[in-house]
């Protein structure tokens, strides 16, 4: 019954986004089995506005026009679709009845332009796959009429001020509707099941190919020799990270380099970590490029913080460092109780400097393969697997 369904999947990320994403690796997934429709976010007023000249922009604004054909094949069983609407920004809209008003306008734009799509691919009996995309998705179940709709639940959105002003309203009426719901750790499966039973856990991937055979891996040009390496890969966001914990590293560890690659948010370029002379920033690297900085790491780090916005994540950095059997120290989270036996879980600063010292001195073979191991666990398959279980059982039902 799963196998004849059609996917539609919208999120928050494009497909022509820079970074990794979560829903691009499940659209994938899907497609091993299934047909699959995934629709980047439209291009809303403020982006046009702020953001006119970008080459992404310009794309989305060809389609409108009419000069690009907005429907795209990735490859068999996968397409992507660019939006032929653009839609108002409306958060900054207080009034709840005025905000549902033009943001239900937004969805039927949408919707029709989903729905020429789905016409012209012959989708039928459609599943719904929701992305965390709270608004511009919040009226596709009623405007599309999906066979299934599911919320897809892999951060916890409203620690942001932006998801927080509406979807503190919204979004538990978004898992409600919804048949079934999702979720990549344990604290956002019980979040979701406090207004949907049938809200499951089913962990998260990691792209484990991209990892393995690292003794053909070259070590990347950028990267200082010599020295012992503390290293982080990924967005470097004061939101998520603790800069404290990373300047106390540089300060206890002066003969070692701390090297942090990833793209900076504001806080980030102006903070006094530029001014350390061990930390090494490298700046945003291809995907693909990743496997290669972190393996030339001997200590890998996630020093997050802990708050609303943190709380539920699911660090897929943490896979990829185990997958190339790095010693990883990482702050202690519910999440992260999962990986107890394979990370050193840091309860604070001082925590991260007895940590890296204990795994540079006991680091070994067999450790580093017991990690490989695990991490090899946390394929998309399973993930989605778990997903393709339930997704049986809910259509068996209905």
């Amino acid at each position: 019954m799963y196998s004849k369904q059609d996917i539609i999947i919208i999120g928050q990320q494009p497909w022509d986004t820079e970074i990794g994403s979560n829903c691009k690796n499940i659209a994938l997934e899907f497609s091993k089995t299934n047909r699959v429709l995934y629709i980047n976010s439209p291009l809303d007023r403020i982006t046009l506005l702020k953001s006119k000249n970008d080459s992404r922009t310009q794309k989305r604004l060809n389609v409108i026009k009419g000069r690009e054909n907005g429907l795209v094949k990735i490859q068999d069983n996968l397409w992507n679709l660019y939006p032929d609407c653009i839609v108002e920004s409306i958060n900054w809209l207080s009034l709840d009845f005025l905000y549902d008003f033009f943001n239900k306008r937004n969805g039927q734009k949408l919707s029709k332009s989903i729905k020429r799509a789905l016409l012209e691919l012959k989708f039928e009996n459609v599943i719904l796959f929701n992305d965390n995309e709270m608004f511009k998705a919040f009226y596709l179940g009623e405007l599309l009429s999906p066979d299934l709709s599911i919320y897809y639940s892999r951060d916890y959105m409203l620690g942001v001020d932006y998801w927080k002003k509406h979807g503190t309203r919204l979004e538990p009426l978004l898992i409600a509707k919804n048949n079934i719901c999702f979720a990549n750790s344990i604290y956002l499966t019980e979040y979701c099941k406090h207004y949907n039973k049938n809200s499951f856990y089913v962990g998260q991937g990691c792209d484990i190919e991209d990892f393995k055979n690292s003794s053909n891996f070259k070590r990347p040009v950028d990267l200082p020799t010599g020295k012992t390496i503390i290293g982080y890969v990924g967005a470097l966001n004061s939101i998520r990270l603790d800069l404290d914990i990373i300047e106390h590293i540089a300060i206890k560890f002066p003969e070692y380099l701390i090297v942090l690659v990833g793209p900076e948010d504001e806080v980030f370029l102006s903070s006094m970590l530029h001014e350390i002379d061990n930390i090494v920033f490298l700046g945003q690297k291809e995907v693909k490029q990743l496997a290669e900085y972190i393996n030339a790491f001997d200590i890998c780090i996630n020093p997050q913080l802990v708050n609303p916005v943190t709380i539920g994540n699911y660090p897929r950095k943490i896979d990829e460092y185990l997958a190339l059997g790095k010693p990883t120290i990482a702050t202690a989270t519910k999440t992260m109780e999962a990986f107890k036996d394979y990370v050193y879980l840091a309860q604070d600063k001082e925590d991260y400097i007895k940590f890296i010292q204990y795994a540079l001195a006991n680091n070994n073979d067999k450790l580093e393969s017991e990690r490989k191991d695990f991490a090899y666990t946390h394929t998309w398959k399973n993930s989605v697997d778990e997903m393709r279980k339930q997704i049986e059982i809910i259509l068996k039902t209905a």
